[in-house]
């Protein structure tokens, strides 16, 4: 294995072995493919029959429902993706399984029927369960010997993200919105493909670095200690290494609340969209679908605490302070993902997109450079890459060639189009790219915050973030005031979903980052694929909390007013986010100096 990874740190492009490039624009590719159709979802399922791009007219309820239990198995299926690769495949095979599968989920939404779209949506899913936990193992095992540049490495991965999300919703949206829904979801496809291919074909790079490993070798995490009480050090070393098997108790409480979640997971879009279920029951006035989830949650919250109750009391501590942490994180995507919800209907229904004269002159040139500038520094790490690895891998640099030849084409189409237009209005998919944006030019001033010596403890960094992400509601909500109750469509000026972004993205960078990194230095190695499995669970349970509060827009905006309904977005995660800050000593206490 040495070998292989000595082999790859041989031909390097800044400073990182080419493979990890490779793996960069699989990932940009993917996540190209991924976030270009989902923000396409909401306005393809709610636009009307009965106009120039057609959609499915479905109530927005109904429509976010669906789109909430898509996301939320989106975090759940790579819990057994990774526990396939681990076991059976490896994670490169993992990765080629994925990327196959979701290009035929493309594929298939690409034609406009209800069976095709279903299937495509369930493929995706699936796809998505090999792919997201497998290609990041792959980053760890090729940085194993060279554990001083994992983060750099993480870093650019990290860059591969957005840049794949930022240029997926731009130019899927702009096909989308412009010429048809199918051209956005089929570019969706093309791209998958271009991405599976590039990797297929030079995946042999790697050596057998993501093979299927022979054997898992036990590891003790080693943890950032400040205690030098050698009692307490001898203590938690004894909690680490002790056995605590999963008892048949533990395995039944796994098998009803997975059931009972996923039974709920089918059952929401069910009921909500087609008026029928799967648990057609009631008692005591309330519904079969939220008896299930209750006791479902209730179950998995009994197992969590039987577990984490076996352990000796440091490790006990900090598995608690991983739940607390877990708890903030479910609230926090439960607010911030109505980026790709209710957001992104406030941008096509209530926001005045429409520009003239000087202002569509400025909006064209800001636009422009945001699109060339990060295009034309790739495409030279691009050449960078073909000057090393040409003889070695050709077929797979010509492949990446093509697609980003491709990009280059419907950039310059995009830019020529707009610039054209005397009075132009911004694509609602347009303010999708914001995050991507601010991440990327965010992300490096706090990276020197965390930095820095002032650094905040891990409660204040939730709380900040929690508070930010209010603070962009508050902003939203504050734009949404004049908007009467019940109305369908206003004209918002742009700037108020603009700052909303730049404040949510704010808040990311405070806490999403952050959580898998405090989870690997707080849980015992033995606990560890449980816990990763628990906060994935966390997020799954935010990505539907997300589009189930999303979908009571009409009901809060014609009762009150769409003010109103942002500013309950508000008030919550402020609220949250002091709590936070208020169980800081507390949770320095939980942690035992783990920073």
């Amino acid at each position: 294995m040495n070998t292989d990874i000595e082999n790859l740190f041989k031909d390097t492009v800044l400073g990182h072995p080419v493979g990890l490039f490779i793996l960069f624009f699989t990932e940009m590719w993917e996540r190209f493919s991924f976030y270009g159709m989902r923000i396409l979802l909401i306005l393809f399922l709610t636009a009307p029959m009965v106009s120039d791009n057609p959609g499915w007219d479905w109530p927005r309820e109904h429509a976010l429902s669906l789109i909430g239990t898509y996301a939320s198995l989106l975090y759940l299926t790579p819990i057994v993706g990774g526990w396939i690769a681990d076991k059976i495949t490896g994670y490169r095979i993992a990765v080629i399984i994925g990327c196959l599968v979701m290009t035929l989920g493309h594929a298939a939404m690409a034609f406009d029927t209800t069976l095709t779209f279903y299937i495509g949506l369930a493929l995706l899913v699936i796809g998505t369960g090999f792919f997201k936990p497998n290609i990041t193992s792959i980053i760890s095992e090729m940085y194993k010997t060279r554990e001083s540049k994992k983060d750099g490495a993480y870093t650019i991965f990290y860059m591969g993200v957005n840049a794949g999300a930022f240029f997926g919703m731009m130019l899927c949206g702009y096909l989308a919105e412009n010429y048809g829904w199918h051209w956005g979801f089929g570019l969706a496809g093309i791209f998958m493909l271009l991405g599976m291919l590039q990797f297929i074909l030079a995946h042999k790079i790697f050596g057998k670095i993501g093979d299927k490993p022979a054997r898992k070798e036990e590891v003790v995490l080693s943890h950032n200690v400040d205690s030098t009480d050698p009692e307490e050090v001898e203590e938690e070393l004894k909690a680490e290494i002790k056995l605590n098997p999963f008892t048949k108790f533990d395995y039944l409480l796994i098998a009803l609340s997975s059931i009972g979640g996923l039974l709920y997971l089918f059952n929401d879009p069910l009921e909500t969209i087609y008026s029928k279920s799967l648990v057609p029951f009631e008692i005591g006035g309330m519904s079969g679908t939220n008896i299930v989830v209750l006791a479902a949650l209730a179950m998995f919250l009994v197992l969590l605490i039987t577990r984490i109750a076996r352990y000796l009391p440091i490790v006990r501590d900090r598995l608690i302070a991983v739940t607390i942490f877990a708890l903030f994180t479910v609230f926090f995507f439960a607010f911030f993902e109505q980026s790709l919800g209710s957001m992104t209907l406030f941008a096509n229904d209530y926001t005045d997109r429409s520009l003239t004269g000087n202002t569509a002159t400025i909006f064209k040139i800001i636009d422009g450079l945001l699109t060339t500038i990060p295009l034309i520094i790739i495409t030279y790490v691009i050449a960078l890459i073909f000057k090393k690895t040409f003889t070695k891998i050709g077929a797979s640099n010509i492949v990446l060639a093509i697609a980003f030849a491709l990009v280059w084409g419907l950039v310059i189409f995009r830019l020529f189009d707009k610039f054209s237009q005397t009075e132009m209005t911004v694509d609602a998919t347009w303010f999708g790219i914001l995050n991507s944006f601010f991440i990327i030019t965010l992300a490096p001033i706090f990276s020197k915050w965390w930095e820095s010596k002032y650094n905040p403890s891990a409660a204040m960094k939730y709380g900040i973030g929690l508070v930010l992400l209010g603070l962009g509601f508050a902003i939203l909500s504050y734009g949404a005031t004049d908007i009467p109750p019940g109305a369908k469509t206003a004209s918002v000026s742009m700037i108020f979903l603009i700052l909303a972004y730049l404040f949510h993205t704010m808040g990311e960078l405070c806490l999403s980052p952050l959580g898998l990194s405090y989870l690997s230095k707080l849980v015992p190695a033995r606990m560890i694929g449980f816990m990763f499995g628990v906060w994935y669970l966390a997020i799954a349970v935010g990505q539907k909390a997300a589009n189930t509060m999303g979908g009571m827009i009409d009901k809060i905006s014609e009762q009150y007013s769409l003010g109103t309904f942002f500013l309950i977005f508000a008030v919550i995660p402020v609220i949250v986010g002091l709590i936070s800050m208020a169980l800081n000593p507390l949770l320095k206490r939980l942690m035992h100096g783990v920073r």
